[in-house]
């Protein structure tokens, strides 16, 4: 329900219904402004019995908007949907757009990317499927994962990060947008950071005192720790090796 409303909802739903709001097909709008509110009721119906207090003062507030409501959330019916309304071709093509989106952003976090910056994105030799996706949500992902161009190439442009996502091969061109050898040099430092502190946790874990002492839920923290620093040296390292790629 958490990462329903957080990550889907409020998230990616609404960054994705903002360009329909901004534009000028009234239709649309109106479309998409009802699904909004209708989910939006669906969801405080959800969340009533574990939110109750701020659940039926939005659910009164939102009445006042649109059709009268017949009595408090609490008595409102539980939400029951058809298997109707499940569309496996469009959670499989939005969830194509959210992957793509997401891996830019990923991306240009992991390089240091200036947030003001517009990266050209191109696509490697897409297939078919791919560039109706690339056609329909070409104005989304401009928008979305900041990039100036989407262009098709039948190999990556010089200067460019390539990456997959959905099984395509695509390239962010980074050439001229961000300086190489001072990025070189920051992610070495954070790799280090990062083998300093997996030595330090490894030390503690194969120190045969500490782990009969120490609190099952100390060594846990402590193996969960492990695990997190491995797998930022791991991301950093495929960072690392894209610069040296570039370079």
């Amino acid at each position: 329900l958490y990462r329903f409303v957080w990550n889907v909802f409020c998230d990616w739903y609404l960054e994705l219904a903002k360009p329909v709001f901004n534009g000028a097909d009234e239709a649309a709008k109106a479309e998409t402004r009802a699904m909004t509110a209708w989910t939006l009721d669906q969801t405080l119906k959800l969340l009533h019995p574990v939110m109750p207090f701020i659940t039926e003062e939005l659910w009164a507030e939102l009445g006042k908007e649109g059709p009268a409501r017949e009595g408090l959330l609490i008595g409102a019916e539980w939400p029951v949907l058809p298997d109707s309304f499940i569309d496996a071709d469009a959670e499989a093509e939005i969830g194509w757009l959210v992957d793509l989106v997401g891996e830019v952003r990923a991306l240009r976090g992991e390089m240091n990317v200036p947030p003001g910056a517009k990266p050209p994105l191109a696509f490697v030799a897409p297939d078919a499927v791919t560039a109706e996706r690339i056609a329909r949500h070409r104005d989304l992902i401009l928008t979305l994962a900041r990039v100036s161009d989407i262009a098709t190439a039948q190999t990556a442009p010089d200067g460019a990060v390539t990456f997959v996502s959905g099984g395509a091969t695509a390239a962010l061109s980074l050439a001229g947008i961000i300086d190489l050898t001072a990025e070189r040099a920051r992610l070495a430092k954070e790799v280090a950071a990062f083998d300093s502190d997996i030595g330090h946790v490894m030390k503690k874990l194969g120190n045969p005192n500490f782990v009969e002492r120490a609190a099952p839920a100390v060594i846990d923290e402590q193996r969960a720790k492990l695990a997190e620093a491995e797998a930022g040296k791991t991301r950093l390292q495929a960072a690392l090796a894209r610069i040296e790629a570039l370079a």
